[in-house]
């Protein structure tokens, strides 16, 4: 008799396929794979749920290979929660001490809407329907920490971190204090944190190197030299402890741990397509004035090229100008300055109090291209943001003295630029705008915004460090270093 084969009628083989298929459907949903006959019908590309820490919500994970792809590897930011509250909410929940500068008034309206400030309910037609507000320039520490809490690779785990961030708001506190003549109520902040953040486990990781905080004003206002009284600032910035963490601000100093990114505009997009409604916007705006300048003299101050600049204005039929200490002028109300900005080809950003300006920002929002007196004004400033051959998107007249602008200098010098070279400035102008604004922190723009560039940018940073370190070599170099030609104008001006 012949011996009989399997697939060919035996009971026992037929019986034993069926109970594998029935165990392969059984189990399919458990991740198990299933074989029989020796051939894996298992998924080795699949879709895996993982719950990520803290603040992010369950997401889809590709999986190849059974091991799960970490999306945020090297991207973990620990918060320092635990911060005590004098260095964050006490101030904003006591905001009628805060002021918004040397005109004193509270900042209370402004911390509302995630820092953005008062929704702007109607511009007569100068803005879009949605997403624009009434954004306090100092406003950055809490716009940051709002989009910082629905940062995609938060955890728990701080030596899973690649980064720490400290929710300080040294802005707000120093607001407080700027006038005070008690040398040691202005610098009280800066020392209790100093102590509260070295005193912590995750310092003795990097030594602090890692960690990195958010000012809504500039580096110059942490750095007093003297205990003289009439100095400006606090000491914030020269404790031993503040040298080993990374500062970003409004605008940043000579060192390399100041890092300026950019002010605040009223701009606050949910979603890419109002960022390109407005783009289009822009785009195609009638502008009947060649040039503008939109600020304030400063008579005070005997070097300052801002009177002169508002003298060539009213000189020039050209020129529409705005000063901002008229009465009855309110530069602050971004519909004011918004609709100036929108009729003009050029926008003129001398430097003020400080080199930089938040006109600046507002006035690319606008579409006007900015024209800048100073290197310090924004080329040697927002380096993580801003194009590296600046002809692309601003023009330069470097004046380091008021006697070097003659009358009707700034007239000749932009009628003298070709048409096509406008043309292309503006669109690159244009193009700046999504990497410039702060989305609102419920949703996600699919371009990255000012806080996503700081926040790769940041993790890049520390990881840079990290590898010196990996190679023995002193983490120090390069950290904290003096760049001496930050705010040095060209070598031919010399």
């Amino acid at each position: 008799m012949g011996k009989s084969l399997a697939g060919k009628g035996s009971p026992e083989v037929w019986f034993g396929i069926l109970i594998s298929f029935v165990l392969c459907f059984v189990l399919l949903p458990f991740d198990y794979p299933c074989t029989f006959f020796g051939v894996d019908y298992g998924v080795n590309r699949f879709e895996k749920k993982q719950t990520h820490p803290t603040g992010i919500k369950n997401q889809s994970i590709s999986v190849i290979n059974q091991s799960t792809i970490d999306s945020c590897s090297g991207r973990y930011i620990y918060i320092h929660d635990d911060l005590p509250a004098k260095f964050n909410y006490d101030l904003t929940n006591n905001c009628e001490s805060l002021t918004q500068g040397s005109n004193m008034r509270n900042m209370c309206p402004y911390i509302k809407n995630f820092g953005f400030g008062p929704e702007i309910n109607s511009s007569e037609g100068v803005l879009t329907n949605k997403r624009w507000f009434s954004t306090n320039q100092f406003s950055l520490e809490l716009i940051f920490h709002s989009k910082m809490k629905q940062y995609e690779c938060l955890t728990n785990n701080s030596a899973q971190a690649s980064a720490i961030y400290i929710p300080i708001y040294p802005g707000l506190e120093d607001s407080k204090h700027l006038w005070d003549p008690n040398l040691t109520a202005r610098d009280a902040f800066g020392k209790d944190f100093a102590k509260w953040v070295s005193s912590r486990s995750e310092w003795k990781k990097m030594w602090g190197r890692d960690h990195f905080f958010v000012s809504g004003r500039v580096a110059f206002d942490y750095r007093r030299k003297t205990e003289n009284i009439t100095d400006w600032g606090s000491k914030l910035r020269l404790l031993p402890e503040s040298w080993n963490m990374t500062m970003l601000a409004i605008e940043g100093s000579s060192l390399t741990n100041d890092i300026a990114i950019p002010y605040p505009t009223g701009f606050h997009p949910a979603h890419n397509i109002e960022v390109f409604l407005w783009q289009n916007k822009v785009r195609r705006l009638e502008r009947p004035y060649l040039f503008t300048f939109v600020g304030g003299p400063r008579p005070d101050q005997p070097n300052s090229i801002r009177g002169k600049l508002f003298d060539q204005c009213q000189a020039s039929n050209y020129c529409i100008g705005l000063n901002c200490k008229s009465r009855g002028i309110n530069c602050e109300e971004t519909v004011t300055t918004m609709r100036v900005f929108q009729k003009s080809v050029y926008c003129l950003q001398p430097t003020g109090d400080t080199y930089t300006r938040k006109a600046a920002f507002d006035s690319i929002l606008a579409g006007c291209i900015p024209v800048f007196f100073h290197p310090a004004s924004a080329y040697n400033q927002y380096l993580w943001y801003l194009p590296k051959n600046y002809t692309k998107y601003s023009v330069f007249i470097p004046v380091r003295r008021v006697r070097d602008l003659e009358d009707g200098d700034i007239e000749k010098i932009l009628l003298g630029i070709s048409k096509d070279r406008k043309v292309a400035m503006r669109e690159q102008v244009i193009r700046l705008i999504p990497k410039l604004v702060y989305g609102d922190p419920r949703s996600r723009l699919e371009t990255k915004d000012a806080f996503d560039i700081a926040v790769n940018k940041i993790l890049e940073r520390i990881e840079n460090v990290r590898k010196l370190i990996g190679e023995g070599r002193d983490p120090s170099i390069g950290f904290a270093e003096q760049d001496g030609n930050k705010f040095m104008f060209p070598k031919e001006l010399e």
